[in-house]
């Protein structure tokens, strides 16, 4: 006599079907989806509603990964650095992505606690500003510190502090303009203005010219088109700053 081998899944909804019809265990799957879809609608509602009023949140502190926690000047220093902004997570206009949702309700499991005072850190151009690449969602634990929720999206580009460092501050951007300076001066072929006696002179005018030349056109372009330094801008609400 040959028996047939087990099969588990057919054994499964066997036992599936002596507990519950078809009809009532649709019904409540679609509750566990109905809840869980208010849930996230509700972290969503909290994140698109967080201000400045909520400096802290009741973190269980023997929960906390303290690879997770960073203090306000270590997210200026990097604000600063890569021209990024930290505000409050209402003013970003793209979605969050449903891992930082889950993130969000996973934590507030944890911790017993509804978080609140949500911020991200981002380019200013995926935030709503007031006309006057990959974000980070923090949450307030108090005394200046705040705590990683998610990252997501790509990585910066690994020449943005470069492109950025003459942003950060007026002694860089000076700076900056000072070597520019120097090396159009070098490039431009000696005696074409004075004869090779005078070549010195010559081409400390031409720095001198270069120089202002330099800097005035930048600082007209910034202040046309309302700029300001990464280390003034990183908490602020506006585009032209």
């Amino acid at each position: 006599m040959k028996f047939k081998p087990t099969n588990l899944e057919t054994v499964l909804n066997k036992q599936r079907s002596k507990s519950v019809t078809e009809k009532e265990l649709l019904s409540e799957i679609n509750e566990i989806f109905k809840n869980v879809d208010e849930q996230d609608q509700k972290v969503l509602k909290r994140t698109a509603s967080s201000s400045n009023k909520h400096s802290s949140n009741n973190f269980n502190i023997d929960a906390l990964e303290t690879n997770r926690i960073y203090h306000i000047d270590d997210i200026k220093k990097i604000c600063v650095s890569y021209r990024l902004r930290f505000l409050d997570s209402h003013l970003f206009k793209a979605d969050l992505p449903y891992k930082a949702i889950q993130n969000i309700k996973d934590l507030e499991k944890t911790h017993e606690t509804l978080l609140s005072g949500f911020k991200i850190m981002a380019p200013s151009k995926l935030f709503k500003l007031a006309n006057a690449d990959d974000p980070l969602l923090f949450a307030p634990i108090g005394n200046g510190y705040y705590y990683l929720i998610h990252k997501w999206g790509n990585d910066l580009s690994p020449f943005r502090k470069i492109k950025m460092w003459p942003l950060i501050n007026l002694e860089n951007f000076i700076f900056t303009a000072f070597i520019i300076s120097l090396l159009v001066t070098y490039l431009l072929p000696q005696g074409f203005f004075m004869n090779k006696e005078n070549a010195g002179l010559e081409s400390f005018i031409l720095f001198i010219f270069m120089f202002k030349w330099i800097l005035g056109v930048a600082l007209y372009y910034g202040f046309a088109k309302g700029k300001n330094f990464n280390s003034a801008i990183w908490t602020s609400r506006y585009y032209n700053a």
